[in-house]
Order: structure tokens, then sequence, then C-alpha cells
């Protein structure tokens, strides 16, 4: 399988972005899906999780109320909606899947053996 991130750019704090991860190699309702972000000089931390139907989704505490995962299986494509965004989000988005049900460990890198070459996105105040 691969993961294709982009959406990315260059935007002013308080405004919105949409990233899009497509899937190719094998349909994406097979996979669990995940963005991931990793700031300059930081490690690469867990943002938001979307099961294979879209019925599940968990967020970071950073994000939350502010960022919405989605999926459209049709189209093979994981979405993450970023809407008031902070300096502080500024990172490269990795997008990540897996094809086990994950629970408890949706946070964790190691639990993703797939992964998307990231898109930067990069918010100034």
């Amino acid at each position: 399988v691969q993961l294709q991130a982009s959406g990315g750019g260059l935007v002013q704090a308080g405004d919105s972005l949409r990233l899009s991860c497509v899937v190719s190699g094998r349909t994406a309702s097979s996979y669990t899906m995940a963005w991931f972000r990793q700031a300059p000089g930081k490690e690469r931390e867990f943002a938001a999780f979307i099961n294979w139907n879209g019925q599940i989704t968990y967020y970071a505490d950073s994000v939350k109320g502010r960022f919405t995962i989605s999926r459209d299986n049709a189209r093979n494509t994981v979405y993450l909606q970023m809407s008031s965004l902070k300096p502080d989000d500024t990172a490269v988005y990795y997008c990540a899947a897996t094809m086990r049900v994950l629970s408890g460990s949706y946070y964790l890198t190691n639990q993703y053996p797939y992964w998307g070459q990231g898109t930067e996105v990069t918010v100034y105040s």
C-alpha cells in the first residue's frame, strides 16, 4: 500500500487547511488510519485517528475541537480538516495506516506500518 499526503501550506493563524491522504494499492476501507505530526526538533506525535468505516475517531487534546478527521472510502482518501490554526500547529503532517484493529494504542507510531511522505504546514502569527 502507498499513502500520498497533500494539502499543506503556509497560512496565517486562525486560518483553515484541509489535508488529504490518498491510499493506493489496496482499498482504503481495509485500513485504520491516523494523522501524526512532527514539529522541528520534536518527536512525531499523534494528532487524529479514524477507524475503517469512520464511526470511531480520537483526537489529541491539543487539536480537539479544531481538527476533524474523516474518510471517503469510495475515493480511498482520508482527510484532516484543520481550523483555527495556531503557530504551534506548524509541523510536517503524516498520514499512517494499519490493517489492525486498534484500541488503546492508536496514538503510538509503532502501531502503524505504513506511512505517507508528509506534507508541511506552517502557521504564522
